[in-house]
């Protein structure tokens, strides 16, 4: 982006991924199940959207929500699910994984990067969960990723700032640390002023109601904890203008 800043916004629809590039959007994490964090979209997804945007699509490699603790099987999956974003025209990849004492699992992520190459890849907010993030960047950078989103171990980036900060300068350019986490117009010049990054993550988005008209109120399809049955979530073209705005007018 010319203006120093670049706009990621996560989207899991291709209305959304179609409203994120109109706001002003450089680049797409395209991912399914948003309620969890991400999980993997659908290739027919990744199919549509690529058709639909010209920005760049980076694709959530992510079998389930939870924790980033995989097993042989699910490893099995996420490289499949590589080789076909690949196949369907992603520009990058996004995925994370940890050992069972909250460090990075350096051996499944050189698999898994050998698979992702010749694509760009970031590591994504697995990493708020790491024992030692400085040492876990470090870690990273070793390896070959070339950013990491994070909301400094903190329940927003907002909160984590301090930590963003600390990781932006520990970075030096050989990696991009990316601030992602409950990132509004109401916080995020302050995150961006306050961490020094050059690109952040949003996922800009707003309610709009279903279109239908008849509706069972007993019923609802997910756990009790999903969004409402008759409520969409979508990326919010005001909104994402709004934020590029913002970022733009730092400089």
């Amino acid at each position: 982006m010319d203006d120093g800043f670049l706009m990621e916004v996560c989207v899991d629809s291709v209305e959304s991924a179609v409203n994120a590039e109109r706001g002003g959007a450089g680049r797409i994490e395209l991912c399914a199940g948003l309620v969890e964090g991400g999980t993997t979209p659908s290739m027919g997804l990744l199919q549509v959207v690529k058709q639909c945007v010209r920005v760049p699509v980076f694709v959530m490699i992510r079998p389930r929500g939870g924790d980033f603790l995989y097993s042989d099987r699910e490893v099995e999956v996420m490289k499949a699910d590589i080789r076909l974003a690949k196949l369907h025209g992603a520009d990058g990849l996004v995925f994370g994984a940890l050992t069972e004492d909250g460090r990075i699992d350096t051996e499944l992520c050189t698999a898994l990067l050998a698979v992702c190459r010749p694509l760009p890849v970031t590591f994504h907010r697995a990493f708020d969960m790491v024992h030692d993030p400085l040492v876990a960047l470090e870690t990273l950078i070793s390896l070959g990723f070339e950013r990491v989103l994070t909301s400094g171990c903190d329940s927003s980036a907002l909160e984590g700032l301090s930590l963003i900060k600390r990781l932006t300068e520990q970075a030096k350019g050989r990696i991009v640390v990316v601030p992602g986490g409950g990132i509004t117009e109401r916080n995020l010049q302050r995150i961006l002023e306050g961490s020094t990054a050059s690109e952040f993550h949003c996922s800009a988005r707003s309610v709009r109601d279903s279109g239908m008209k008849f509706r069972n109120p007993n019923v609802a399809m997910g756990a009790s904890f999903s969004a409402p049955e008759y409520s969409i979530k979508v990326a919010d073209v005001a909104k994402v203008r709004t934020l590029n705005a913002i970022a733009k007018n730092i400089l």
